[in-house]
């Protein structure tokens, strides 16, 4: 059997390699257009800033070790120009000789992944525009920073890219810029949760254009132009852009596959193509989100390397089924860490679910040894069922521990209430004996059962002005006195019982603290002397951060005060 792989990144290379475990004896030839084989697509910002000082760290295998060790003939500077599914064979481009032929195959993998994306605006192609995506890419940048030492940047774009690129050229001293169309970064978060990552990268010094459209790129003063709709100019010595990544499928629309969302290649669960004996992997495919069900495109490392062993086990006989993807994901922004995992709530809805979520700000570990951090999570799940859909979090550590947590609750299919359940590991410097995901848990049971009811941002704006409703804030004097929100009034918790007399009869109550945990317990002495209360989910540390773009504050004490 002779197996041909187009693209040796991600999931090409984890299926050659596999391919080889499975059948000694298969011949397999990997084609791949750019220099490098294996490389970590996820580390090149790292490097431009410095992090990582050996590029040869970018690299986990090279077209000889990787034949020293799989027999695998990778072939870069290669480039597939046709696929040629009645004749089972492709056509080939030696890069480096100009030398054009035919290659048989029994069985071919695309894995072409994703380019990106370069809108159809003028000046994209001058030279101090930039794109990231490869090893050239990165040492083409690198280059440029070392021979011209450029003092601003100006970034189209604030995903992933966008912001580990933003983060690593402040690092070298540069002044940087992100714009983009929408009016968040991150959109694997909720508008809510990115409001804490404006939050960091501006105290970091990245400015942020946000909602403002780039027309076009122009050379003025050594520098470049950033062209914006209805804005004067942005300028910088250099400009990288990050809008996001596209399959790339010409080869295969080319071909006759049956392409999908954004012209991806459609697959079944096998990896299998609309062609027999055509296997497709990585970000240029089609997949189902796990959590909708809905046709998803989803560009990231771990679904495109599970995809490759499926695949290759599927082309050895085997049958092997890829269940979807529900994007789970970290990033670093500076000091935070933000993660991510299934869908958010604004998906969600969009999805046509019914959700809700809860919002909590928990330590990293126990609040009395030291050193504990806040995080803020929030989590999602669907209203009736109270089926666990996603979760995100922002924070300074701990937070990868929880996101793999939650995103193996999503795929286990539990309900937001049995988070409660889970026997969590817990020391000191590690967690509390409550984990943070057991009292999400927690809150969503409570929600379940009606022993509290919530309220959230949103809400606020439309409460009553007209009396008909008792605002209260139960943080201390001095919190308040720090910042409150118009109309709230202010009775410590400590002292509710005592000044129950203030708070009129027979009117609903909004109850907010500093994270949650004071208006909770506010909210259960309220309803035991008949009040009907409603707790604010995330408290005010949350809404200040939401609404007044303020950063995470990293430490608070136990009870739920910040640390001053």
């Amino acid at each position: 059997m002779k197996v041909v792989i187009i693209g040796g990144v991600a999931g090409g290379a984890t299926a050659a390699a596999r391919l080889r475990r499975l059948d000694e004896r298969a011949e397999i030839v990997v084609f791949e257009r750019s220099g490098y084989v294996s490389y970590a697509n996820c580390g090149l910002p790292y490097y431009i800033g410095g992090v990582i000082e050996d590029p040869g760290a970018l690299t986990l295998q090279t077209p000889e070790s990787f034949f020293a060790r799989f027999q695998v003939d990778m072939r870069v500077c290669h480039e597939v120009t046709a696929i040629h599914p009645e004749e089972k064979t492709v056509s080939v481009k030696n890069l480096e000789t100009g030398e054009e032929f035919e290659e048989r195959y029994d069985k071919l993998l695309l894995s072409p992944g994703a380019k990106p994306t370069q809108p159809r605006l003028p000046g994209v192609g001058l030279s101090k525009l930039f794109t990231l995506r490869t090893v050239e890419d990165t040492l083409r940048i690198k280059d440029y920073i070392n021979a011209h030492h450029p003092r601003s940047a100006v970034l189209a774009g604030g995903g992933f890219i966008g912001l580990e690129l933003a983060e690593n050229l402040r690092e070298l001293g540069m002044e940087v810029t992100i714009v983009q169309r929408p009016r968040q970064l991150m959109n694997p978060f909720d508008p809510d949760m990115a409001a804490f990552i404006h939050g960091e990268v501006r105290r970091h010094g990245v400015r942020l254009a946000l909602g403002h459209t780039v027309e076009g790129f122009a050379e003025r003063d050594g520098g470049v132009d950033v062209l914006l709709k209805d804005s004067e100019p942005l300028h910088a010595d250099m400009v990288a852009l990050a809008i996001g990544v596209t399959p790339d499928t010409a080869l295969a629309k080319a071909a006759g596959l049956e392409l999908g969302l954004k012209g991806s290649i459609v697959v079944n669960d096998r990896m299998e193509t609309s062609i027999p004996d055509v296997y497709a992997v990585g970000d240029a495919v089609q997949v189902r989100h796990y959590v909708t069900g809905q046709d998803a495109v989803i560009s990231l490392a771990g679904p495109a390397n599970k995809q490759g062993r499926i695949a290759a086990d599927n082309i050895c006989g085997g049958d092997s089924r890829y269940l979807g993807s529900q994007g789970s994901s970290v990033i670093k922004v500076f000091d935070l860490t933000a993660a991510a995992t299934g869908v958010n709530e604004t998906n969600a809805r969009k999805a046509g679910l019914d959700v809700d979520a809860v919002v909590l700000s928990p330590m990293s570990h126990a609040g009395y040894y030291p050193g504990g951090k806040l995080m803020t999570m929030k989590v999602v799940f669907e209203k009736e069922s109270f089926r666990l859909l996603g979760a995100q979090i922002v924070g300074y550590e701990g937070v990868d521990k929880r996101i793999d947590v939650l995103a193996t609750a999503i795929h286990a299919g539990l309900t937001a209430i049995q988070l409660k359940d889970l026997d969590l590991a817990y020391a000191p410097p590690y967690s509390s004996a409550k984990d943070p995901v057991n009292m999400a848990g927690f809150m969503v049971e409570n929600l379940a059962q009606g022993v509290v009811k919530q309220f959230r941002a949103e809400d606020v704006p439309s409460l009553p002005q007209d009396g008909s409703v008792t605002r209260l804030d139960v943080r201390t004097a001095g919190e308040y006195g720090r910042g409150h929100i118009e109309g709230f009034r202010n009775i410590p918790v400590d002292e509710l019982r005592a000044r129950l007399g203030e708070i009129e009869v027979g009117k609903p109550v909004y109850v907010i603290c500093q994270s949650g945990l004071r208006s909770y317990i506010a909210c259960r002495i309220l309803a035991g002397y008949g009040y009907e209360a409603y707790n604010f989910s995330g408290g005010f540390r949350y809404y200040d951060a939401v609404v007044n773009d303020r950063r995470l504050i990293e430490q608070a004490e136990p009870c739920g005060m910040d640390r001053r």
